[in-house]
């Protein structure tokens, strides 16, 4: 196999590997629907705030992101 045909090759295996995540996290993202709700809701209307108000909705909303964007799920 040429330069050329592995570089292509690469190419479409890193087109696929991007279209799996992005389909993982919209996943992801409607499964966490419940957790996205209350972090929105927590951060509105707050600016720098939000880091330590939130804390506890963002903690929660990652873990359950995390359940569905794991590497070992692919």
């Amino acid at each position: 196999m040429g330069y050329l045909e592995e570089a292509r090759e690469n190419h479409v295996k890193k087109k696929v590997e991007e279209a799996l995540r992005s389909k993982m996290k919209q996943k992801a993202l409607k499964e966490c629907d419940f957790y996205c709700s209350k972090y929105a809701e927590c951060a509105r209307g707050r600016t720098f705030s939000v880091v330590w108000q939130c804390r506890k909705q963002a903690k929660e909303l990652n873990e359950c992101l995390h359940q569905f964007t794991r590497q070992d799920r692919w």
